[in-house]
């Protein structure tokens, strides 16, 4: 019997979309994805998830206009400054994942303090994916291994070079705004996972539609490469 994912990773799809179809510059979108991320830890949280790891910033958005990048970096120093006392009042731990060299110091200064703060917690462990592109991870892990002189590396010490190093895997990737891609995010981490792609974009994704990605994945049988057991 499959019990709850441990760790979910959600490629959080559709902000701008969400707006353009309300005729509103895409930070609005952008601005109630925000919301949405509040509700979504809140209810990861109560559902007793592990993990909780969110697509904020790929490596790939720098290419985006700046009017626009100024906007996300503007809503991520309001998110922390806003929630931080929450986030550790109910003992949720942030990680960053992802390179922060290229953000403005002021943000890296901010980010840095929330996950200090929040360190020795022993709730909900939320990752955010900040500048963040899986192929990128996998070079700093592999060129880490060669300063350190390790050959022949096993999957465990690739898995310790990395971003998510001491945590499990995904065990479900869902993705909104029905887009069927998984955009350089953790492609090591999740090539056992299950993935759930719904059609709402990401300001429109629900505690209930959270719970129904979780009701879905308990229904499937994981093989791991494996077969089917065949003597239910």
């Amino acid at each position: 019997m499959i019990l709850l994912p441990r760790h979910i990773a959600i490629i959080m799809d559709g902000n701008g979309r969400w707006a353009k179809m309300r005729n509103l510059p895409r930070i609005f979108g952008h601005r109630q994805g925000v919301k949405t991320v509040k509700k979504i830890v809140q209810a990861a949280g109560s559902l007793g998830i592990e993990v909780l790891t969110l697509y904020a910033f790929s490596s790939e958005n720098w290419k985006r206009p700046e009017s626009e990048i100024k906007g996300l970096l503007a809503l991520l120093s309001k998110f922390i400054s806003k929630e931080l006392k929450e986030l550790n009042e109910k003992g949720i731990k942030l990680r960053i994942l992802g390179d922060l060299s290229k953000f403005p110091p002021k943000t890296i200064s901010e980010v840095s303090n929330a996950c200090k703060t929040t360190s020795k917690n022993k709730g909900l462990q939320l990752n955010i994916a900040l500048n963040y592109g899986a192929r990128q991870e996998l070079i700093s892990a592999f060129t880490q291994m060669q300063q350190k002189g390790i050959k022949n590396p096993s999957e465990a010490v690739v898995s310790s070079f990395l971003y998510t190093k001491n945590q499990p895997d995904p065990d479900l990737v869902i993705r909104t705004s029905g887009q069927l891609r998984l955009s350089n995010f953790l492609l090591w981490q999740i090539a056992y996972a299950e993935i759930h792609i719904t059609p709402k974009f990401w300001p429109e994704f629900t505690e209930e539609d959270l719970k129904f990605a979780i009701e879905e994945f308990k229904k499937r049988e994981r093989r791991f490469g494996g077969l089917e057991d065949e003597s239910k």
